[in-house]
């Protein structure tokens, strides 16, 4: 009897102390991480793009009938 309660605490200590050191503490070595990419450029809207609108005011200068 002395031999089974012996057992019950020792196993009580065991998961106490691997609790105590930390999620990884027994778990093994740890897979390193994937490297992240780093975030692109959302894409801009047209109307938000200072060179769309330049090139759209050229084609419209263009277009309306004037000379170059």
């Amino acid at each position: 009897m002395a031999f089974l309660v012996l057992l019950v605490v020792a196993v009580v200590v065991v998961v106490l102390v691997m609790r105590a050191g930390g999620p990884s503490a027994g778990a093994g070595p740890r897979r390193p991480r994937p490297a992240r990419r780093p975030r692109s450029v959302p894409p801009v809207a047209p109307d938000d793009d200072p060179e769309f609108l330049r090139e759209l005011g050229r084609r419209a200068r263009r277009d309306d009938g004037s000379p170059n």
